[in-house]
């Protein structure tokens, strides 16, 4: 059904009218040709697709537009302040924490929602929290290692 969805997106208010049952990943693709958010296996599984709604990482995939009125929504294309990459951003690229670079955002959206609640986790904790975004590159230490930085770096606070 077509309805008006209301939502803030990278800060900033959206109001779309669209079906109300489009996933947030094809509406952000395809309608705001916001890119970074990619499409993998589209089932919810890979996590290249997460978003941040309400600071919580969630699979753009399998969310539908009803699902995020009146929330806020943050894709990677967000995290950056203006020239100023977010400090999981910069420790991904000091770190080398990517080869194809395909679930990168996926990894760092879902790394910002862990830190957010979790701001000094445990490598365990880093290691649970990140199990269900895939990397078939193998950059998974360095990916790891990427986190444990930014979360020295900002003292905990993403």
């Amino acid at each position: 059904m077509t309805k008006s969805i209301r939502f803030r997106l990278n800060g900033r208010p959206l109001t779309l009218t669209t079906d109300e049952n489009r996933t947030l990943l094809w509406v952000l693709r395809t309608d705001l040709e916001l890119t970074g958010t990619k499409y993998g296996c589209g089932e919810g599984h890979c996590g290249s697709c997460t978003v941040l709604v309400d600071g919580n990482a969630v699979r753009a995939c399998t969310t539908v537009l009803k699902e995020i009125a009146g929330r806020s929504v943050t894709t990677i294309e967000g995290l950056a302040s203006g020239d100023t990459l977010h400090p999981l951003q910069e420790a991904f690229a000091e770190h080398h924490a990517f080869q194809c670079g395909y679930c990168t955002s996926g990894m760092i959206m879902n790394a910002v929602g862990l830190l957010g609640k979790h701001p000094q986790p445990s490598r365990a904790a880093i290691l649970e929290g990140m199990e269900h975004n895939l990397c078939r590159c193998g950059a998974q230490q360095r990916i790891v290692a990427a986190i444990e930085d930014a979360s020295r770096r900002t003292g905990g606070k993403s």
